[in-house]
C-alpha cells in the first residue's frame, strides 16, 4: 500500500501538455523573398511615400510663424545704480516676489490669415523627468479634496510652517508657468489685441481629468495652502472668469500636460477674432510684446519665447513628417533601382 508521503516525493512532470499551441505544430506560413515580390515592394512604397511628403511640406509651409525670444529683455521700471535698464531675469533672480515688466518690439512681415494663436516655448527645461511627472496627485486634481495629499507630491505637499496641505500639490502644478503676456498692434493705435484665454486645453483633459469641488471655490480650499512659488490662490488665477478658476483652470490644464522634451512649446492665447480689425488674422505690421517677467529660467540656463501662429490642415508647422517621408521614399526607390540592376545583371549566375 503507498503511503501519502510516498505519493507527495513523485515529482511532478514540467512536461507541457500534448496540444499543437504547446507542442509547437500549429500551420505556419513564411514569405519566401524573391526577386518578384522585394522589387516591387519598393518601388510602391517609394512611389507613395514621396508624394505623401511633398503634401506634407507643403501645409507645413503653409503655416505662418514668428519667435520671440525675451529671456533677456530689460526692465522698462527698474534700472542700475548709473541709470541703465536692467535685465528682468536678474531681477527676479535677486528677489522672485519683485514685478517686472518688459517689452520687446517687432514686425510681421506678412498677414496671417486665419486662426491665429499664441504660444510660450521653454528650452532646457526638463518636464519629463520621472520624479517631476509623477509629482501630483490624481484624485485631488478631480476635486476629491482631503487633508491627506498624495506622498508623490513631496516635497510639495504641505506647507513648512505649520504643514497645511497644499493644493494643487506636486512640482509641476509649483513651477506653473507665470509670465503675463500682452500684445500691442501699432496699427490699432497700440491697443490690446483681444487674446483669448479659454479653448486651449483638451477637451478631455477639462472635463474628464480636472474637475472643482464643489461649491464655493474659496470656501473649498480654505483648508488649503497656495503652492510656494504661487502669488495668488488658485480660485484668483482668472479674477475675470470664474469658470476658469480652480482645477479647471486651463493654463494650469496646459501645463499639468508634461512635455516629452526638454524644448518644448505650450499654447497660451488665441486670438479672438470676433473683435473689429481681427475677423481675419493678425495683418502685417509692427507689434510690441509686454511682458510682466515672473519665471526664471536662469536657475537651468534655459530661455523663453512667445510663438505667434497659425495652423494648417494637419496643425502647427512641423517639416519633420514630410522630410521623413520623403527620405524614406528615396531610400526605397534607390535600393529598387539598386536591386533591380543587380538582379538583371546576376540572375543567371
Amino acid at each position: 500500500m503507498t503511503s501519502i508521503s510516498e505519493v507527495d516525493a513523485v515529482p511532478k512532470s514540467k512536461k507541457p501538455s500534448d496540444s499543437a499551441f504547446k507542442q509547437q505544430r500549429l500551420p505556419a506560413w513564411q514569405p519566401i523573398l524573391t526577386a518578384g515580390t522585394v522589387l516591387p515592394t519598393f518601388f510602391v512604397i517609394g512611389v507613395a511615400f514621396i508624394p505623401v511628403g511633398i503634401g506634407l511640406l507643403y501645409f507645413s509651409d503653409e503655416v505662418k510663424e514668428h519667435i520671440i525670444d525675451y529671456t533677456n529683455c530689460n526692465s522698462i521700471n527698474l534700472t542700475t545704480s548709473d541709470g541703465q535698464p536692467r535685465k528682468c531675469a536678474d531681477v527676479i533672480a535677486e528677489d522672485p516676489s519683485k514685478d517686472c515688466f518688459c517689452e520687446k518690439n517687432f514686425t510681421l512681415p506678412v498677414d496671417f490669415r486665419g486662426k491665429v494663436y499664441m504660444y510660450y516655448g521653454l528650452t532646457n527645461f526638463y518636464q519629463n523627468h520621472r520624479r517631476y511627472v509623477k509629482s501630483r496627485d490624481d484624485n485631488q486634481l478631480l476635486g476629491d479634496l482631503t487633508l491627506i495629499v498624495s506622498s508623490d507630491c513631496e516635497p510639495f505637499a504641505y506647507e513648512e510652517t505649520n504643514r497645511t496641505p497644499i493644493a494643487p500639490c506636486g512640482a509641476i502644478a509649483n513651477s506653473l508657468f507665470s509670465d503675463k503676456l500682452t500684445l500691442l498692434s501699432a496699427r490699432h493705435d497700440n491697443k490690446n489685441v483681444p487674446l483669448l484665454n479659454t479653448g486651449i486645453a483638451w477637451p478631455s483633459d477639462k472635463n474628464i481629468k480636472f474637475r472643482n469641488p464643489k461649491g464655493d471655490l474659496k470656501i473649498a480650499f480654505k483648508d488649503f495652502a497656495k503652492p510656494k512659488n504661487w502669488s495668488k490662490h488658485i480660485w484668483e488665477l482668472d479674477p475675470d472668469n470664474n469658470d476658469n478658476n480652480g482645477f479647471q483652470n486651463e493654463d494650469l490644464i496646459v501645463w499639468m500636460r508634461t512635455a516629452a522634451l526638454p524644448t518644448f512649446r505650450k499654447l497660451y492665447r488665441r486670438v479672438d477674432h470676433t473683435q473689429n480689425g481681427f475677423t481675419e488674422g493678425l495683418v502685417a505690421g509692427n507689434y510690441t510684446l509686454k511682458v510682466k517677467y515672473s519665471f526664471s529660467v536662469s536657475a537651468f540656463h534655459g530661455t523663453k519665447s512667445m510663438i505667434l501662429s497659425t495652423t494648417s490642415l494637419l496643425g502647427g508647422k512641423n517639416p519633420f513628417l514630410g522630410i521623413a517621408y520623403i527620405v524614406v521614399g528615396s531610400l526605397c526607390l534607390l535600393l529598387g533601382i539598386g536591386l533591380l540592376i543587380i538582379h538583371i545583371k546576376c540572375s543567371k549566375r
